[in-house]
């Protein structure tokens, strides 16, 4: 009795996925898993940690596949030459951003820097960011707030030292105070951890960029089944909203302070809010508020959380080997000596040291998709026909662990950025992305990292907190941060007193 029903029913999921091969091939786009299920697509294959099932499904379909994003259509690219062909030949073609929900909320309905569509408001915004704030001359007139708040760093570290004993330390909330000192007092002159700071202000936006890169990363399935959000179901649209709200306060908190004690500075003095309220009295109309609010949000995320982030990685990665870190002391005892401490103009001459952070790059990206990208048109790449609307993710991860591409590409080793340096890896190597939206603080990111590991090496003697290895499991989020914290056990080296007692 129950036989025509499933009969039917088989026939109808029979001739569902024909039709969807038929017009896959019939198309000419790339290949794709077969099961893409009606309303959800491909979206039941998705697991956590996302950038690692889509790099199984790459192994499986070639390194050009087309995917299912429940109503929206997904290139996924995970081969050099593929990447290579999207930030080259259709550059423009993929400089547009998908609206997704978190864009809507946190970049202000689509206008901020990372989430604007290419034209000519998007060039204005990558005009004031590389020129007004990100240029070398910006970068260089701020290199002793880097090497004051690094300096500042070591002594705290140094001065919770008991005699010669091993201390226990976390390192990640060590890192993002150093870091947010850093990018705050570019933008405003203001330091939220150690002397002279503003603690309370500095928990709260350290919960505010948490809370951002949470929410940013989780994948929202109102973004590819939009029907759920009439209904309010999908549950992202009211914590963004809520974020938002709190961003935007502590944002303009700041702009107004900034107002009322600014004192026209000079301008190896200015700041980033002084560079920005200049622009708004020429322009007042289009340098709004808001406008400043989005893009000091955007410097302070971009420049906090995922620098932070990748010395806790390049911490752990040392630590788990110990061969490394006394290889990555000893350059900088050869070259540096125990005179003097490291600075930021040392960082040219120790490229074991600057192997190190690339390394770091490769094996844990920040960004391991990249920030998605959107086709304005239809295009052409790896011979496959790309759609007008596609969304782009690019699995950089996934290229930089290939084995096809990279010796023993589970292993770190530093060493293999000293024979070619970065440009021998052309399109192999990307943590920053390529191409007109490839992030402009890369500048910035080196240095402040690289500063800041070497100091630590250099200064302290650092082991694990236990005999076994650090755990070096991925978490959730948009910048995959360790799914534990980093803890270890850290001593002032010996020759190293003299220079930290004067600290």
């Amino acid at each position: 009795m129950d036989a025509p029903f499933y009969y039917y029913l088989f026939l109808f999921i029979s001739l569902y996925f024909l039709k969807f091969y038929l017009l896959q091939k019939n198309k000419g786009l790339p290949p794709s898993p077969a099961f893409s299920l009606p309303i959800i697509g491909h979206l039941y294959l998705l697991k956590k940690p996302l950038h690692r099932t889509l790099a199984k499904l790459s192994h499986q379909y070639g390194p050009v596949i087309h995917i299912q994003f429940g109503s929206r259509p997904v290139v996924l690219i995970s081969s050099p030459s593929a990447a290579e062909e999207c930030f080259t030949k259709n550059d423009v073609t993929f400089s547009n951003r998908p609206t997704l929900l978190a864009g809507k909320h946190l970049g202000y309905n689509y206008s901020t820097l990372t989430w604007a569509s290419y034209g000519p408001h998007w060039r204005n915004l990558r005009r004031i960011a590389s020129i007004e704030l990100l240029s070398s001359n910006r970068l260089n007139m701020f290199s002793g707030v880097r090497l004051s708040e690094t300096r500042s760093s070591v002594r705290q570290l140094f001065r919770g030292c008991q005699d010669d004993k091993f201390q226990n330390i976390e390192m990640k909330s060590t890192f993002f105070e150093l870091t947010l000192n850093i990018v705050m007092r570019m933008i405003a002159g203001k330091r939220y951890y150690g002397e002279n700071a503003a603690e309370v202000e500095g928990s709260q936006f350290k919960e505010i960029v948490t809370e951002t890169f949470r929410l940013s990363g989780a994948t929202n399935i109102g973004d590819f089944v939009p029907v759920l959000n009439y209904f309010g179901l999908s549950g992202l649209d009211t914590k963004l909203v809520s974020l938002q709200s709190k961003r935007d306060k502590f944002m303009q908190d700041l702009i107004e302070h900034h107002r009322k004690t600014n004192t026209n500075s000079g301008s190896e003095e200015r700041t980033m809010i002084d560079v920005l309220l200049s622009l708004q009295e020429t322009e007042p109309g289009y340098y709004t508020d808001e406008f400043i609010r989005g893009m000091l949000l955007v410097m302070l995320s971009a420049g906090t959380d995922t620098s932070a982030g990748t010395m806790e990685w390049a911490m752990s990665l040392l630590l788990n080997n110990p061969e490394a870190l006394l290889k990555a002391h000893a350059e900088i005892e050869a070259n540096i000596g125990q005179n003097r401490l490291i600075e930021e103009s040392d960082l040219l001459k120790l490229p074991y040291l600057r192997g190190v952070i690339y390394e770091t790059l490769r094996l844990c990206p920040a960004d391991p998709l990249l920030v998605p990208h959107e086709s304005s048109e239809e295009c052409t790449v790896g011979g496959f026909r790309v759609l007008r609307g596609t969304m782009l993710l690019v699995n950089m991860w996934a290229i930089q662990h290939d084995p096809k591409i990279w010796d023993e590409p589970e292993k770190f080793k530093p060493e293999r950025f000293q024979v070619e340096g970065v440009d021998g890896f052309h399109f192999k190597f990307l943590p920053f992305g390529a191409g007109r939206r490839g992030c402009p603080g890369e500048s910035l990111a080196m240095r402040v990292v690289g500063l800041a590991v070497g100091s630590f090496i250099q200064c302290f003697q650092w082991e694990r907190s236990g005999e076994e290895l650090v755990d070096m499991t991925e978490g959730a989020g948009l910048t995959m941060p360790k799914a534990q914290p980093l803890f270890a056990k850290y001593r002032p080296r010996p020759t190293m007193m003299g220079l930290l007692f004067k600290l």
